[in-house]
């Protein structure tokens, strides 16, 4: 896969995206996950200027239509996961894995100590699958103001119906180059 910035014109299709990887929501009981309206044009565009989104594209696609992206915050010092979604049709090929690598890159390069993210707790696809990348569980206690407000941000959009929590991955400072 490769990792780049999107093009503006490639909005639309990181919506159409996180409308299909929703889908799966529906079959595990989580209706209205499922029916949840993506990132808008203005949330993605304001991602995109800040640096702070990437879509990976298949290299074989002379077209290189994104199959599947990453947006990212700054919280608390650390690059916060705000949302990662791959399309049903390109899952369970690493793709997220990879996207989650370019960012634990990019946090290394700027000295940024550690990706969080905020995701639920039962569903396969969401804790147990971060923490086979790296991410651990942060209890109360470990969260800073910026992750709480996250917190806070979601349980009044409702996300709270099921169990979240709150993850972290450390990130190694790079390798001092060899003499």
């Amino acid at each position: 896969m490769r990792i780049r910035a999107p093009h503006h014109g490639e909005l639309t299709r990181l919506q159409d995206i996180e409308r299909a990887a929703g889908r799966c929501f529906r079959d595990i009981g989580m209706p209205e996950i499922a029916d949840d309206a993506p990132p808008t044009l203005d949330e993605l565009a304001g991602h995109r200027r800040a640096g702070l989104a990437w879509v990976a594209v298949d290299p074989a696609d002379p077209a290189e239509v994104p199959v599947a992206y990453l947006l990212a915050d700054r919280v608390d010092g650390d690059l916060h996961v705000e949302q990662v979604s791959v399309h049903p049709d390109h899952a369970r090929h690493g793709i997220g894995r990879c996207l989650l690598d370019h960012l634990a890159d990019r946090a290394a390069a700027d000295a940024v100590p550690a990706l969080t993210l905020t995701t639920f707790r039962d569903v396969p696809w969401n804790a147990p699958y971060y923490a086979r990348c790296g991410f651990v569980l942060l209890d109360d206690a470990e969260l800073g103001p910026g992750l709480r407000a996250v917190r806070e941000k979601e349980a009044a959009h409702g996300l709270d119906r099921w169990p979240r929590v709150c993850m972290r991955r450390p990130v190694p400072p790079p390798a001092a180059p060899l003499r």
